[in-house]
């Protein structure tokens, strides 16, 4: 089993949105595409936000960032501004 699961992940990322709100991420298709993302950014060398072994892959490390609440997911139309 993978640990976190994608619900404790979007509860994590969801966690700062006021009850009634648009919640920041609704599919794992989301936590997915964000966690690659920040896996990418890893492997072409963004340091790390969490201790991490050397022997951790990088989508390892962006899933704990995640996580522990490092990362921030913002929508499209955030970006777009």
């Amino acid at each position: 089993m993978i640990h976190p699961s994608y619900t404790e992940l979007m509860q994590v990322v969801n966690s700062e949105v006021e009850p009634g709100d648009v919640p920041v991420v609704n599919s794992r298709y989301s936590i997915v595409m964000a966690t690659a993302k920040r896996a990418r950014q890893i492997t072409a060398g963004d340091e790390p936000m969490v201790e991490a072994a050397k022997e951790t892959k990088p989508l390892s490390i962006a899933v704990d960032e995640l996580n522990q609440g490092l990362i921030k997911i913002i929508g499209d139309e955030e970006e777009e501004e």
